[in-house]
């Protein structure tokens, strides 16, 4: 059970940097905002259903605490983009090939 959790969380983890990532470059509290935070959900619970690991509450402090960690690392990206490449959009894989292609990521 604990190999599960710490997978799922993991997942959950790399998929919420993206999301924070797009947060990160919208207005707060607009709906780009909104949809930002909550898409991922309905995927963690996919995750947690057919995973069997359930619904456990000793599983929520290590899955939210992983949602918020991702989307706090993509924000923390979106900054240090800005710093480093010339533009920046709100999608951060087209931001990384772009800022690469420019040679001006350092």
């Amino acid at each position: 059970m604990a190999l599960k959790l710490t997978v799922i969380s993991i997942i959950i983890f790399i998929m919420n940097i993206p999301f924070g990532y797009w947060r990160s470059n919208v207005k707060k509290f607009s709906l780009q905002w909104f949809l930002a935070v909550h898409v991922p959900i309905p995927f963690i619970v996919l995750l947690r259903i057919y995973s069997d690991i359930g619904f456990i509450w000793y599983t929520y402090p290590v899955l939210v605490g992983s949602f918020f960690l991702g989307q706090r690392l993509g924000s923390t990206f979106m900054a240090t983009m800005k710093v480093r490449c010339e533009s920046v959009s709100a999608f951060i894989f087209s931001d990384i090939i772009r800022c690469i292609r420019q040679k001006s990521f350092r």
